[in-house]
């Protein structure tokens, strides 16, 4: 039943699986999918592209989905080769993790299940949240608690608190991997220096370093290319990019305005909502059309056209988008597409990147020789990396 997931999810999750009948109602086309595979960032941890958000794992929040449907979101994915979670304490007040518990159980060593620590979690208590030592590790126990496992394969920093010393946090993590109660460890929404000075401390103090970054990244998001993009390259860090489908608006469905009212998570005063943004989602709509793709795989495969170390994080609130969803992966993006697709959607970099890869600036930098040195290429690519 519906209400059991609000008085015990992990039960209630558990009684799914039996209904579910595992993976009984996958179809069996869904198998053939081509999941790759890779190692995250520059650890040996073997992940696949595709990583599962499960932020809609629980009805809290009045948008999610309740305990059976999360069974069947989550058989899909591992059914389409999926092993990569990414929940957190937060999400829907901590029902994400007891859903998942039962989920992950039977497969937790071939699974990598991250979670995440930083907001908080009761806001009457001061130190209920943050990246301070006491957080950190109150936090991991509650949190191997709910998914009921003896360990976090991914403990991301879920965002940069300003008050808490770089060396505390990164000392309390390594502390954490030490122990065996987490074995990798890296940093959400966090400005880029913090993140360069971090890995630096790290392999300067002999600490668990970064092995991945996670950040806001779409077709209409694309100002994580000025700096994060570029840092991660240059460090061997994994990116997982959250919002690939830009909370919705590149699904296709915001072209009806009455898709704004209802439960829908975007509202039409959204920022996301812009002109610009619009303009963004009838293209990738058009050429899925021309493609004979859905906008949300055309766009997923954008994301996942960026790079073998930039992961886009899907999530879904039934399992019938996720499955559609997950055809991403049969998505070959010719490259006149991915070009105009590029085209619409381009930043400006903004300072000092605009600046330094100028051609007058070039020319003073390498002289006459400049397109010699970066032959057939007006400047480095995306986010200058």
């Amino acid at each position: 039943m519906v209400h059991s997931v609000y008085k015990n999810p992990q039960a209630a999750c558990a009684c799914a699986l039996h209904r579910v009948g595992m993976r009984s109602f996958v179809p069996s086309h869904i198998h053939l999918l081509a999941m790759k595979y890779t190692t995250l960032g520059t650890s040996g941890l073997r992940v696949s592209e595709l990583c599962l958000g499960t932020m809609t794992f629980g009805t809290e929040w009045g948008w999610g989905a309740d305990a059976e449907e999360c069974a069947r979101i989550f058989e899909a994915y591992v059914a389409a080769g999926g092993n990569f979670i990414d929940t957190a304490n937060y999400y829907t007040a901590g029902s994400s993790e007891r859903i998942l518990a039962p989920l992950i159980k039977a497969r937790r060593e071939e699974l990598v299940v991250a979670t995440k620590f930083s907001l908080n979690m009761d806001r009457r208590g001061l130190n209920t949240g943050g990246n301070h030592r006491k957080n950190i590790r109150q936090a991991a126990e509650a949190s191997l608690k709910r998914l009921d496992t003896d360990y976090i394969d991914l403990y991301w920093l879920h965002a940069w608190d300003f008050t808490t010393g770089l060396e505390e946090a990164l000392r309390t993590l390594d502390d954490l991997v030490s122990s065996g109660k987490v074995l990798y460890v890296g940093f959400s929404d966090t400005p880029a220096w913090i993140v360069a000075r971090a890995q630096l401390l790290a392999q300067l103090r002999g600490w668990e370093p970064l092995c991945a970054i996670q950040a806001e990244y779409s077709l209409i998001q694309r100002s994580t290319e000025r700096e994060l993009l570029p840092m991660a390259q240059a460090l061997g860090l994994a990116v997982l990019a959250w919002s690939p489908l830009g909370s919705g608006l590149l699904t296709g469905k915001y072209a009806d305005p009455q898709a704004f009212s209802g439960t829908n998570r975007l509202k039409e005063d959204s920022k996301r909502v812009s002109a610009r943004n619009l303009a963004i989602a009838e293209t990738l709509g058009r050429l899925a059309r021309e493609l004979g793709f859905t906008s949300a795989q055309l766009a997923l495969a954008w994301v996942n056209s960026r790079g073998r170390q930039v992961f886009p994080i899907i999530g879904a609130r039934t399992s019938a988008q996720l499955l559609a969803n997950l055809h991403c992966l049969s998505v070959q993006l010719p490259e006149a597409a991915l070009n105009e697709l590029d085209a619409c959607s381009a930043i400006e970099l903004g300072f000092p990147h605009d600046f330094i890869h100028s051609d007058n600036v070039r020319t003073i930098l390498l002289g006459d020789q400049k397109e010699a040195f970066f032959p057939g290429q007006a400047k480095p690519g995306p986010g200058g990396a």
